[in-house]
């Protein structure tokens, strides 16, 4: 149920309820006045598994990163003036999640308050989720789940599963550090599955997710609204937020990075100057949407310290009918990144290409960066294009969305995945070096718009799950990409250009 109220001087607003999820006895209480003004559109159906593209042609966003968002379902049901009257509109309950400590500085302070049906507390205790989840990592301190290996590594894509797997059962782990009980360090998972979240909703208080779609969109119910994503899109859900994943084309697949030290925000440019890489305004922040249906059982399925606990409830948690705040779910399409590159000579940094990044306390170095490398020009004269060849201080984590990546010509496919451990050596394989050799640099080129990889790139060392080890998607022949590289070293071709 969609009430778009996010035109508070549109006197002539249209306000789309679901009937099926909001009573009779609940709309009683619609106030009068602008309310009845409105046009009332009832729509008659419901979320279902496999809706058409229409039903996801009303979802609206709130446009801004970081920003101080504001949104209602029902006309006058934020508090005015402040935010926790003793007496709520509609008579729903005010609460406040925070993201952050009280005093954390005004810059780094997020929090939003969410005004409910029934608060989030209403609910048995939590108890073990069983069957236990066997392919979750969180803590890499002391894991025995976990190896370390300096060797690159690849993956092919995974497959499928066959049998019923929703987004949290088809969730486990690759690789990470840290532990969420330091408030330190990261985790990367990745996911395959092929149905629905029915009847539960999963949140996180260990850390935030970003979520890679690589096949299949994801429809995610939050208490703040829905959100769709498609491959080439992001999702970021900040720790504590309960969420539900629907899959609207059927079979899903992707990738997601957590984080445990607090919450990504946009790089500084810089240099740069005030404009390119991630625009703040394509930054999509949900509308308030409620469902008011009662279950005869709902779960709540939270991670905390790594495991799994489930409560139960009769209703469901996306019962906020409006909220107020700067911590908010948000999505962002990596298609309207706007790269920067060279123009004359030598291959730039990758850091050139960052979304997001979590910073660590030293300054300059992150925990975690998203990194992306779109559709874009490559000009540089006298210069190899591709990637350079590198050992890194850094450990990085590729992914391919779509598309062939430039830095290898085969063997890098869409869904897989590669980790290349700090001061691993890596760069292009054999084919990619002596193609770009022979075509030369004296002509522009462009990497095809049907590409798009991406990089989860970190100071910290990752182990690597022993399942990710012993995976039969993991490509023993990696290393043989560069064994045919052959020594070109000449006397005579002292200046390096032919």
């Amino acid at each position: 149920m969609l009430f778009d109220n996010d035109h508070d001087d549109d006197e002539d607003a249209t306000f789309v309820i679901q009937r099926s999820t909001v009573s009779n006895a609940f709309l009683k209480h619609v106030p009068t006045g602008r309310a009845a003004q409105a046009s009332l559109l009832v729509v008659m159906t419901t979320f279902t598994y496999a809706e058409s593209d229409e039903d996801y042609k009303g979802l609206r966003y709130q446009s801004g990163f970081g920003n101080h968002f504001s949104s209602e379902a029902l006309p006058g049901s934020l508090p005015v003036g402040q935010n926790n009257p003793l007496v709520c509109p509609y008579g729903l309950y005010a609460e406040q999640i925070s993201g952050s400590a009280f005093t954390a500085p005004r810059d780094n302070n997020f929090r939003s308050w969410l005004y409910r049906i029934k608060p989030s507390v209403t609910h048995e205790p939590f108890t073990p989720r069983f069957p236990k989840h066997e392919f979750l990592v969180n803590d890499f301190t002391a894991s025995e789940k976990v190896d370390t290996t300096p060797t690159q590594l690849r993956w092919k894509p995974m497959k499928i599963p066959e049998s019923p797997t929703d987004f949290l059962e088809g969730l486990f782990t690759i690789c990470g550090a840290g532990s969420p009980f330091l408030r330190h360090g990261y985790a990367i998972h990745l996911y395959a599955a092929n149905k629905s979240m029915e009847n539960y909703a999963f949140a996180n208080a260990d850390g935030d997710f970003l979520i890679v779609p690589q096949e299949g969109r994801l429809l995610v119910k939050t208490e703040f609204g829905k959100l769709l994503a498609s491959p080439g899109e992001i999702i970021v859900l900040q720790q504590g937020f309960r969420f539900s994943v629907c899959l609207p084309d059927g079979p899903s697949r992707g990738y997601v990075a957590e984080v445990y030290d607090g919450h990504f925000r946009l790089p500084e440019l810089g240099p740069i100057g005030a404009n390119g890489l991630a625009a703040p305004r394509d930054f999509m922040v949900p509308t308030a949407w409620f469902d008011n249906t009662q279950y005869s059982e709902f779960k709540v399925v939270q991670k905390f310290g790594g495991e799994l606990f489930e409560a139960r409830q009769t209703f469901s948690p996306f019962n906020v009918v409006a909220w107020d705040g700067n911590y908010a779910p948000y999505k962002y399409d990596m298609k309207k990144f706007c790269p920067f590159n060279t123009v004359l000579f030598d291959h730039a940094d990758p850091s050139i290409n960052t979304v997001l990044t979590l910073p660590s306390e030293r300054p300059g170095v992150a925990v975690l960066d998203l990194v992306v490398f779109p559709p874009r020009w490559l000009t540089a004269e006298h210069t190899f294009r591709p990637p350079y060849f590198h050992r890194n201080c850094m450990s990085e984590f590729m992914g391919l969305i779509y598309g062939s990546y430039e830095g290898k010509a085969e063997g890098f496919l869409p869904g897989g995945s590669s980790l290349h451990n700090c001061m691993t050596p890596h760069g292009v394989d054999t084919i990619t070096y002596e193609n770009t050799i022979a075509r030369g640099c004296e002509t522009p080129t462009k990497i095809s718009e049907e590409t798009l990889a991406f990089m989860f790139e970190s100071s910290l060392i990752p182990k690597v799950t022993k399942w990710a080890l012993a995976s039969p998607h993991l490509d023993k022949d990696y290393y043989k990409g560069w064994v045919g590289l052959q020594s070109h070293f000449a006397i005579e071709n002292a200046n390096g250009r032919t």
